[in-house]
């Protein structure tokens, strides 16, 4: 009895080491595509896309091992709660994944358009802080960091504001048809941004539920105020 316990620890932590991983190599997979778009970068672009492959088969690897130990095994509240964890956040991450390769495919769909600098700064920046939000949200989850954590809903604000503010630059831009037809694309690559930001808060969220086992929306725009305090179980 003592060894299979120590089997389905040993293969939890496992897992947990694979999400880390995981989340690690989405983060690259945001980088290398918002890279791809502001550098023109075809063959960058194309890396993304075919990276993808490799991203889905981490996600259905883990799944299926997750599957495997519930099968198997009667995990007690807090292990049961880790997987459970490990399960949402894999599947937040193989979403993250799939908006890198849509920023991908984006750059390699405008390769031959005009560009707006300005726009172009703007998308590198949510980039940036959309990665800058994922890694701490995978910091968060492996150190069990709840006021780390509960940061990532600030940190996401400059990202929902650029995504907010980006259909006006780009409305600014009709007065020349290619360049306009650049930037509707570039507010696609705009809403993925803001989605791998959306993730990243998510993930950050599992933190939460991981340390209380009460799962609660750090933000909620069906209820925007007097959100603190408010917990509902999962």
């Amino acid at each position: 009895m003592l060894e299979t316990r120590k089997r389905f620890h040993d293969e939890l932590a496992a897992l947990e080491s694979e999400i880390l991983g995981f989340g690690e190599r989405a983060a690259l997979a945001v980088e290398k595509a918002v890279e791809a778009l502001a550098r023109k970068d075809t063959a960058l672009a194309e890396d993304v896309i075919a990276g993808d492959d490799a991203l889905d088969a981490t996600y259905l690897d883990v799944e299926n091992r997750i599957l495997g130990l519930l099968a198997t095994q009667t995990p007690v509240a807090s292990d049961l709660r880790l997987v459970s964890a490990i399960m949402h956040a894999n599947l937040h991450l193989e979403r993250i994944g799939d908006q890198a390769v849509n920023v991908a495919k984006l750059a390699k769909v405008t390769m031959d358009l005009p560009t707006s600098e300005t726009v172009l700064s703007h998308l590198q920046e949510m980039g940036e802080v959309a990665v800058r939000l994922l890694r701490t949200a995978l910091e968060a989850f492996a150190r069990r960091d709840a006021e780390l954590a509960e940061q990532l809903p600030e940190m996401d604000d400059p990202i929902d504001r650029l995504n907010r503010n980006m259909y006006r630059e780009v409305a600014a831009l009709a007065a020349d048809p290619l360049l306009l037809e650049w930037g509707i694309r570039m507010n696609v690559v705009s809403r993925q941004l803001e989605r791998v930001g959306d993730n990243a808060v998510d993930i950050g969220e599992l933190v939460a539920f991981l340390i209380t086992g009460q799962f609660r929306e750090f933000t909620d725009a069906s209820h925007p105020e007097g959100l603190e305090g408010q917990a509902t179980q999962p």
